[in-house]
């Protein structure tokens, strides 16, 4: 089992390392979703994040999220064959936390360093991202 802190971390790059330990076999455990981040224009993706959320019917879908720990969880499952059986059961050992759970706090957690953000501007955290789409985050 691995557990990745999500700090800092590019949410694209993040997704496609996770996507493929899950296929390997491997249970993974993601902490701090809301401190990820997606890089480029910040007006650009809060416009691009609204426009998925207005696709389709409330009742029917497709439903896109808008908490931080769903959003990462959600691009996670778009680079997983989900419509497959060993792809929905590499999704099934995927969880995802905003914050670190008091059961994981005392657990080493690992970072995927070609993952790490380095740009000092020209990004948006899933957090910022989330108040932008209206989540009620505290």
């Amino acid at each position: 089992m691995k557990i990745i802190d999500a700090d800092n971390m590019i949410m694209g790059r993040l997704a496609s390392k996770v996507a493929k330990d899950l296929l390997r076999g491997e249970e993974i455990i993601i902490v701090n979703a809301e401190k990820a981040v997606i890089t480029g224009n910040k007006e650009y993706i809060i416009e691009k994040y609204a426009k998925m959320r207005e696709i389709g019917t409330p009742r029917k879908g497709p439903r896109y999220p808008k908490m931080p720990d769903r959003i990462l969880k959600r691009t996670v499952r778009g680079m997983l064959p989900v419509k497959k059986g060993h792809g929905k059961e590499a999704y099934g050992r995927l969880k995802v936390y905003m914050g670190v759970p008091r059961e994981l706090s005392d657990k080493k957690l690992e970072v995927y360093e070609d993952a790490r953000n380095t740009k000092l501007k020209g990004f948006i955290t899933l957090k910022e991202l989330s108040r932008h789409l209206g989540a009620n985050l505290r």
